[in-house]
């Protein structure tokens, strides 16, 4: 009489769409979570697909391609929010797990839905209007008084589809090459005073949990700095934030991080700006400033796990995006920074180096905010060619 051993389960696969930097750091926390990664990657050279071993290079709007990649995953998540939402609801409606699912997910594709959905639950945000063309627009502008922002109601990122109009002759930018089914949503000009991230995350069973507000500092639409907590704002502002974001990923019932950036007004009070439902540049602090990183806690959603603590490890956590400058060779130039800061974190995104690309980061935690700062600044600078800084 014979006996056989049981097979191994087989591994729980997740499937990601999009292969940028945040696919890339999702890619490590699966590691530990004991997951297997499938990436749908734009192209085989990018972030993601340098290090996970199941890659797909294929269209992500293209419904074969998409259909092929998710029948061989336990779950769907996303590196944006691109994925047309016809072909979402297409394999939610073929049994597929889709995490945030299409419904959520269409109010960070689309501005004209979110301000529409945001505005309906009472939630603060600028005064908008969708303009069919540049009179409405105009109008808009002579009512709201100039400048006003404009938006691509999709597609926009990094502060493109973003113009500030400043009068009724700028107003027509906007319209030229619109593609088709892109509306363009006329907003205030908010003067804020600065910009600050509330980021939640999400399980399907409605755990939730919300990390400290981050205060983010934006250059020609693209990040630069977050500093962890927001310096200098209230504690009950920090939790009326916390609990605005935590409400409106309940409302849209979000599963995995949601990204909540807001604007803070003269007077102190926030609008919401924008809605992202994916691991978050503003974020990327938690990655060893947190207890549980967003990464670590946008699989854990995904999967349904218990989610881990939020809270950061010290009283100030200052991340430095690395943006490309006149240093190739960005493996090299870890000598240094490490040398000069041993408590210095970097995370580098095996990018080739463009003027102005996200190509890694730093992020350095302490005691005292002005050299924390200091610290983050340096690095950041010494990897983007700055020897002096």
């Amino acid at each position: 009489m014979t006996s056989s051993a049981a097979s191994p389960p087989r591994p729980f696969v997740v499937g990601i769409i999009g292969g940028g930097q945040l696919a890339r750091m999702l890619y490590e926390v699966s590691i530990g979570l004991g997951v297997e990664v499938h990436l749908l990657a734009e192209g085989p050279d990018v972030s993601a697909a340098g290090v996970v071993h199941e890659v797909t290079v294929g269209d992500y709007t293209d419904p074969a391609t998409v259909r092929a990649f998710a029948a061989d995953c336990d779950v769907v998540t996303f590196d944006h929010e691109h994925v047309p939402g016809d072909l979402l609801r297409e394999l939610e409606a073929a049994g597929v797990v889709v995490r945030p699912g299409s419904a959520a997910l269409r109010h960070a594709q689309d501005k004209a839905v979110m301000r529409e959905r945001l505005n309906a639950k009472g939630v603060a945000c600028p005064a908008y209007r969708v303009v069919a063309d540049v009179a409405a627009l105009v109008a808009f502008g002579d009512e709201q008084g100039w400048p006003v922002i404009a938006k691509t109601s999709r597609g926009g990122y990094d502060g493109h589809g973003v113009w500030k109009v400043a009068s009724a002759a700028d107003a027509a930018e906007p319209f030229t090459d619109l593609a088709p089914g892109v509306q363009i949503v006329a907003e205030e000009f908010v003067d804020f005073q600065r910009e600050l991230s509330a980021i939640v995350a999400r399980s399907p069973s409605g755990q939730a949990v919300a990390y400290p507000v981050s205060e983010s500092v934006q250059r020609d639409g693209v990040c630069v700095e977050t500093v962890t907590p927001a310096p200098g704002l209230d504690p009950e502002q920090a939790v009326a934030a916390e609990l605005l974001a935590l409400t409106i990923a309940h409302e849209l019932e979000v599963v995995g991080l949601l990204a909540v950036e807001l604007m803070q007004r003269r007077d102190g009070s926030v609008v919401v700006n924008e809605l992202a439902m994916r691991p978050h540049n503003t974020g990327h602090w938690t990655l060893g400033g947190a207890h549980t990183s967003q990464f670590d806690n946008h699989l854990r959603a995904v999967l349904d796990l218990p989610l881990g603590d939020p809270a950061a490890r010290a009283p100030w956590t200052v991340m430095a995006n690395v943006l490309g400058g006149t240093v190739e060779d960005l493996p090299s130039a870890l000598l240094h920074c490490y040398a000069r800061d041993r408590r210095l974190r970097v995370q580098l995104y095996g990018k080739s180096v463009r003027p102005g690309r996200k190509v890694g980061h730093v992020t350095a935690y302490g005691d005292d905010l002005a050299t924390t700062l200091k610290r983050a600044r340096h690095a950041a600078a010494y990897l983007m060619g700055d020897a002096d800084a």
